[in-house]
């Protein structure tokens, strides 16, 4: 049995050969930064948010991603590519701008485009233009959510801004036009324990969001949280407890959704803590392995593994 299911291999499964993801970066904000929710954004996130690995957002969508491709192209030989609106929250756009990245996208090579934002800000209007796009173009189109945890206390010292509410909401409005559904999570965020971890994988499940990313918390100077962090007014768990975190998240998760990412990068430069120092790839590792010395697996403790006698 597999320890789980890696979204490599689904997408390798729905495409018939291996996908790339191309990371495009385009002008917008979140609502809680410029003060419509909030202000100075999660209290984790930079002021670059999670763009340090892209190109500026002054290049057009049409050059990010014809770049991105050329350069995976070449070293990879991929011939098939998932455009990824990654940076901040990119539906809270003007809708009228929103359309003309979104079209800018759709070239050559491109069968599917996959949109980051945030569970409050993913109108109607926004995903009836998204459906026109699908059917249009036939292009595959999925929807990436920020929740990070289903504990509506941390989520309050977190300033993300929304609740659980949002997020359920927003998943039932998106299913409706049989988009698929990421969701990010971060398992190791400060005032959150491992009842928090196994109940954000049943809400999942019982939602049947189709893929789920995993992120280890990093935390960056000049941030809400860097600041508690070098007051020493919070800390973060041991590498063991996140694998452990990991693992249970994984067990009562449905077997049916796919795993982006079992832990997260983050830029050295400006960094305080990221991953206890260790390669991502070794936290990676070391999952896996208890998972298989354990022999434990996802979907092992999901609700539909439990029968009344």
């Amino acid at each position: 049995m597999k320890l789980y299911n890696e979204y490599s291999n689904f997408l390798k499964e729905k495409y018939g050969e291996k996908v790339y993801k191309l990371p495009v970066n385009i002008p917008c904000t979140c609502p809680n930064r410029d003060g419509t929710v909030g202000f100075g954004g999660c209290t984790f996130c930079s002021e670059v948010g999670t763009g340090f690995e892209m190109l500026e957002n002054t290049i057009s969508v049409k050059d990010q991603i014809e770049t991105n491709m050329d350069y995976i192209s070449k070293k990879y030989k991929a011939r098939k590519f998932i455009a990824y609106f990654q940076n901040y929250t990119n539906t809270y756009l003007k809708f009228e701008k929103f359309k003309q990245y979104i079209e800018e996208a759709i070239i050559d090579k491109i069968v599917e485009i996959s949109i980051s934002t945030r569970p409050d800000c993913i109108g109607d209007e926004y995903l009836e233009f998204l459906n026109y796009i699908k059917n249009k173009h036939n292009i595959n189109i999925s929807i990436e959510l920020g929740l990070q945890t289903v504990n509506y206390h941390t989520l309050i010292s977190i300033n993300r801004g929304h609740t659980l509410a949002e997020f359920i909401d927003a998943v039932l409005r998106i299913k409706k036009y049989g988009f698929e559904i990421c969701t990010h999570v971060i398992l190791n965020l400060p005032g959150d324990n491992i009842t928090d971890t196994i109940e954000t994988a049943k809400i999942l499940s019982v939602l049947k969001v189709d893929q789920v990313k995993i992120h280890s918390l990093y935390i960056m100077e000049n941030t809400k949280m860097g600041i508690l962090y070098k007051k020493e007014e919070i800390t973060v768990i041991t590498e063991n407890e996140y694998v452990e975190r990991v693992i249970t998240f994984l067990e009562y998760l449905d077997k049916d959704i796919a795993v982006q990412r079992l832990v997260g990068r983050a830029p050295k430069l400006g960094s305080l803590f990221v991953n206890w120092g260790m390669s991502w790839w070794k936290i990676k590792d070391d999952i896996l392995e208890k998972m298989e010395r354990e022999e434990r697996y996802q979907g092992a403790k999901a609700l539909q593994n439990f029968t009344i006698n």
